[in-house]
């Protein structure tokens, strides 16, 4: 047998995400699937946009911009996913729609001097490792006071990556509970990004509006030589 193809995978990991959103008590339509396509050619992209996909995730912004450009034509929402370095924060504004890794003062102020005015997430940092990326569940607040009193960003809620080794679902439970510290300072805050290819069906079960698959639509990567 055959392995599935692109279609295949991806009408497969709908069909999961809407059982995972009905055993919630849910409705997969308040659920947004970005693809993450971070490596995969341009091409790819365009038979998910054939496919109706609208949303894609990139995490590394000289790839992200290429695609972006040579893709202009659909009127993808691209979602940068990675962790950003200040410096190229104005120039990932100028096609990225969304930004999931919101984690520290100076990006927000990079962010806001940006191209456009941008969608974003605070990225929570779940893990005691700082160089994973995110801000400390302790310093939420004052991030979001950052966000909240720029000119040009908007804040959608919170964002995490569940830690290795560790029960995903259990992770994502902290993360709705950050979720609802927010959502006490900033009510429209409500949005939860959270979830991969291999543990969106919990981060369904504990709340999560936007999931990050990449793999388990676009299969594997590229060889990159």
């Amino acid at each position: 047998m055959s392995a599935p193809g692109l279609g295949e995978r991806l009408e497969g990991v709908r069909a999961q995400i809407a059982d995972a959103a009905r055993a919630a008590g849910r409705h997969p339509g308040e659920l947004t699937t970005i693809v993450v396509t971070k490596f995969h050619p341009a091409s790819l992209i365009r038979e998910l946009a054939e496919l109706g996909v609208r949303d894609v995730g990139e995490s590394r912004h000289q790839e992200a911009k290429a695609k972006a450009d040579e893709l202009a034509d659909l009127g993808l929402t691209w979602h940068f996913v990675g962790q950003l370095q200040s410096k190229k924060a104005r120039a990932v504004t100028a096609y990225a729609g969304v930004i999931h890794s919101v984690d520290r003062a100076s990006l927000v102020d990079a962010l806001d001097a940006g191209e456009r005015a941008t969608d974003c997430f605070i990225q929570v940092n779940l893990t005691d490792d700082a160089a994973r990326g995110g801000v400390a569940p302790s310093g939420l607040e004052p991030l979001a006071e950052r966000v909240l009193t720029s000119g040009r960003l908007r804040l959608l809620g919170v964002m995490a990556v569940a830690p290795l080794g560790q029960e995903p679902r259990r992770a994502f439970a902290r993360l709705r509970a950050t979720s609802a510290r927010l959502t006490a300072l900033a009510p429209e805050a409500t949005a939860i990004s959270a979830g991969m290819s291999e543990d969106f069906a919990a981060a369904i079960a504990e709340g999560a509006t936007h999931l990050r698959i990449g793999s388990a639509i676009t299969g594997k990567r590229p060889d990159r030589g």
